[in-house]
């Protein structure tokens, strides 16, 4: 300290307490130590001089009219829309490629893709910036994303996820019931598609410039933001030193905390007492960002998945288990009166359902993670239940038509909720500054139990293959005998 040099001092302005302690502040060029008001009568009362750094005067912003919330919610749209508008056109798709598995073969290429894509972005949490590895690789960064802001905005892009199955689910029933020729009706459907998708996209561009958004990304970098959060505009560190004792501390503050509270043994100690005491502030260096380790980067990952485990694994088993039969075996089921229809039908019940589990999962409740664990291991049930609507082969057990939409609803109303939960808490349970790689971690759970379920739904089609040939074979049998007139 005795380095410093005496002209960068400004404004020594010793305070005589009533108990004879000295209390010095000094400041430096461009970091201006501030005095703080009076602590409470009580302080006063005892001969305390009490001094605090000062509070920033800018208020936490508010999400007015709901817009941010409304914008992370098509940014969920705009994900999963490319996705469910190939999967929901199942009735092209089966007269375009008949007797094929094109919809197992799309929906498991689509998913490791992405799976390929989360591991990337993972691996680039600390080497690309936020904005960048969402244009680039987009989902598994939207959940970091949404982890840095509160709770209630992570809930709003998982419920766009199902929004968007509801919305082309709508979109294909419609089309294919306004316009009779399937090429025109099919191109229809994906021009709507395309459009919802430059939306969600140009809109993302809008809304990551707001202050809003801005606030709390910036807070959580810092590790700044606890229970509400102020940024900070203040120093780093404060330097205590007794002259008297020749003791000096150093206190690392983080951005927006003012020091020990009021009143506190800590915040006493700090004054109270014989003594004279210098105070002054000493900034932050600003360190050259560089790349981490591997091993930094690893110790990191398991840090964090240390605390959060359990909705880890909770996220993956609904997501294995849900897509073990969704799209996969659920279009494959078919009935001689609906025909094509019913695909079609159940995807909806399960895309409408979907979205009010999402809905409910908002409902405060803190899970543990057990607990979630527990019960999305339970919704295995759904998988005998399915198989029994196309097994036996012609004549299932669950034949009616009703059966696989009431399964489907169930499926969809539990895949929602327990597919939401566990991302909303799991960010909540790690600090400020590891809430986007929480949220990064949790995606690659996320997509490696789609990936797993999608490989097994491979297996599944074995027993879909020959379910509906009945039916298909009885109709091009008539059609062909009829042609021969």
């Amino acid at each position: 300290m005795g380095s410093v040099r005496g002209d960068h001092f400004k404004d020594i302005s010793p305070v005589v307490t009533p108990e004879g302690n000295v209390v010095m502040s000094f400041s430096f060029d461009s970091y201006q130590l501030e005095e703080e008001e009076l602590q409470a009568k009580g302080n006063q009362a005892k001969g305390v001089l009490t001094f605090m750094e000062p509070a920033s005067e800018d208020p936490e912003p508010q999400d007015r009219y709901h817009g941010i919330y409304f914008a992370m919610l098509l940014a969920g749209v705009g994900f999963l829309l490319p996705y469910n508008s190939f999967i929901t056109d199942v009735d092209y798709l089966h007269h375009k490629y008949p007797g094929t598995s094109i919809v197992f073969d799309m929906s498991l290429t689509y998913i490791l893709v992405a799976l390929v894509a989360v591991i990337l972005n993972n691996a680039l949490v600390e080497l690309l910036s936020l904005h960048t590895r969402i244009s680039v690789v987009q989902q598994s960064s939207f959940y970091g994303y949404t982890g840095m802001l509160p709770k209630r905005y992570t809930q709003g892009v998982m419920t766009g996820e199902s929004t968007a199955g509801v919305i082309i689910s709508l979109s294909r029933i419609f089309t294919k019931l306004l316009l009779s020729d399937e090429k025109e009706n099919t191109i229809i459907f994906f021009f709507i598609s395309i459009g919802i998708e430059l939306m969600c996209f140009i809109l993302h561009l809008l809304v990551k410039r707001t202050h809003f958004v801005r606030y709390y990304t910036a807070c959580s970098r810092e590790g700044a933001l606890e229970g509400k959060g102020v940024p900070d505009h203040g120093t780093g560190y404060r330097v205590h030193h007794d002259v008297t004792a020749e003791d000096v501390r150093f206190e690392n503050r983080p951005c927006g905390q003012v020091g020990s509270p009021p009143g506190s043994l800590g915040h006493e100690a700090e004054l109270a007492g014989s003594g004279t005491y210098v105070r002054f502030g000493v900034p932050r260096p600003r360190i050259k960002r560089s790349w981490p380790s591997f091993r930094d980067m690893m110790l990191h990952r398991y840090v964090v998945s240390r605390v959060i485990w359990a909705y880890m694994l909770s996220i993956a088993m609904t997501y294995f288990i849900t897509l073990c039969l969704f799209p996969g075996l659920e279009s494959e089921i078919r009935n001689c009166t609906l025909g094509e229809w019913l695909p079609i039908l159940i995807m909806a019940v399960f895309n409408l359902s979907d979205f009010v589990g999402k809905i409910l999962a908002a409902l405060p409740y803190d899970w543990r993670g057990t607990h979630l664990l527990i019960y999305s291991c339970l919704r295995v049930i759904f998988i005998p239940l399915f198989i029994m609507c196309v097994y036996p082969s012609g004549k299932p057990t669950f034949n009616h038509p009703a059966w696989p939409c009431i399964f489907s609803l169930l499926m969809g109303i539990t895949n929602g909720y327990f597919g939401s939960v566990p991302m909303i808490l799991a960010a909540g349970k790690v600090s400020p500054e590891q809430r986007e790689l929480a949220g990064n971690t949790m995606t690659v759970s996320y997509m490696t139990g789609l990936t797993l379920g999608s490989a097994v739904a491979y297996f599944a089609y074995s027993l879909t293959s020959t379910s509906h040939s009945t039916c298909f074979h009885t109709e091009t049998y008539n059609s062909s005998f009829t042609a021969g007139y």
